[in-house]
């Protein structure tokens, strides 16, 4: 499903991909190739890190608010995002106000302040961020399954520590941002009702040439068990996560198609099993995290911790059964709901711009639009080979004791029929 479509390698080693939309609206970003897997253990956290300080100000801007306010005044959205795979300053606006969105984003990836007495108290914002997700379940529960499929220095998620985070000051800041903030590493990505040669036209005008180098380090891949106990819970939250093929590997495909099949969405076989059968759950979620670094799916439940033992030998079961069973009917069927839900996420722009940007991370925006055909081609053999799960993660965050922190159900009042 081929929208209209532009790619272009600027000559400063800039890429610019685009997608026309008649909406007079318009989604931008820029993206560095850098996140939490080019990251050593002693830096954990610097690219989220950076992130943050570049929203600080520019010589031009020297604010937070005088770099935000710039977009929502004229009724835009801004903000960004750190992965593991790459780091972008987005926003979204209306479409007159392109060159606004270009130059407010431009500026910010060119030009940060990294200003001493802001870096310090950004500083002590990430802290509290990290607490946050420490103190949400489900999030917390997503970080430490990462930490029992991964060694070394990815597993310590994008935030880093601590000591990590202690660990970088401004010089440390800004030499890391001069070694990969160069034209080479960027792409802009702009997906609404704008003309792709304008856009080109800016990227070229203002990002001169410069050569940055990306830290690159092996993901290093392994399967561990862990239960943590946590005082003032009531549920049991469990992942189950396993390694499938990614990179060039077209079998990741069937990996997806395996993943929804199992827990993509109220039709699928998890939910009915667990929940609709057993009622042993709410909450049930399934999905891929599938680069050209490393892949994996996983399934998430809530539980009572009495219940955990069992969740886990029914997901395994599951699996075997599709290994086992499935036929080219089911598997029609989850291709179909795979194609609508494709294209459903290409409604929005900015959600598109997102689709756009991870695929040109993993190798080219244009292989995006082949998700259709990908999914078409995948073989029932394929899944249900991939469906004998042989080693696999588990991380359970559970109540450690009795807790009576959450209010019981009242007493019925009145006479009972």
């Amino acid at each position: 499903m081929k929208k209209d479509f532009h790619r272009k390698v600027l000559s400063n080693g800039m890429i610019v991909i685009f997608e026309k939309r008649d909406l007079p609206v318009v989604s931008v970003a820029f993206a560095v190739r850098n996140g939490g897997v080019n990251e050593a253990a002693e830096e954990k956290g610097i690219s989220h890190f950076i992130e943050h300080m570049l929203y600080k100000g520019t010589p031009t801007r020297p604010s937070n608010n005088a770099v935000t306010s710039e977009i929502e005044k004229k009724g835009g959205i801004i903000n960004g995002f750190t992965s593991d795979i790459n780091t972008a300053y987005w926003c979204k606006m209306p479409s007159k106000h392109l060159n606004i969105a270009l130059d407010v984003l431009g500026d910010m990836v060119k030009n940060p302040l990294f200003d001493e007495k802001e870096l310090e108290k950004e500083r002590k914002v990430i802290f509290e961020e990290i607490k946050m997700c420490h103190d949400d379940p489900l999030h917390h529960s997503f970080i430490e399954v990462d930490k029992c499929l991964y060694g070394g220095p990815f597993s310590g998620g994008i935030l880093g520590d601590k000591d990590s985070l202690n660990s970088i000051d401004r010089e440390g800041m800004s030499k890391k941002f001069k070694e990969i903030y160069q034209p080479n590493n960027l792409i802009l990505c702009v997906v609404g009702d704008a003309n792709f040669e304008g856009v080109v036209k800016f990227a070229e005008e203002n990002f001169e040439e410069g050569k940055g180098k990306i830290p690159e380090f092996k993901v290093k891949l392994k399967n561990e068990i862990k239960i943590e106990k946590r005082k003032g819970i009531d549920q049991a939250n469990l992942v189950f996560a396993y390694h499938v093929p990614f990179g060039n590997d077209k079998k990741k495909y069937a990996a997806q198609v395996l993943i929804t099949l199992m827990a993509g969405g109220l039709s699928s076989r998890l939910f009915h099993e667990i929940r609709e059968k057993r009622n042993l759950a709410y909450a049930i979620k399934g999905g891929s995290d599938i680069t050209k670094y490393f892949g994996k799916n996983f399934v998430y439940v809530g539980t009572s911790k009495e219940n955990v033992e069992l969740v886990r030998k029914l997901i395994l079961e599951e699996f075997e059964k599709v290994a086992k069973s499935l036929d080219e009917k089911e598997l029609a069927e989850i291709k179909e709901q795979m194609i609508g839900n494709y294209q459903i996420s290409m409604e929005d722009s900015q959600s598109q711009m997102v689709n756009l940007l991870f695929s040109e991370i993993d190798g080219d925006a244009s292989e995006f639009y082949e998700f259709e055909k990908n999914i078409s081609e995948v073989k029932l053999e394929d899944v249900k080979n991939l469906a004998k799960i042989k080693n696999y993660s588990f991380f359970v965050l559970e109540p450690s004791e009795e807790d009576q922190s959450l209010p019981r159900f009242p007493p019925k009042l009145g006479k009972e029929d």
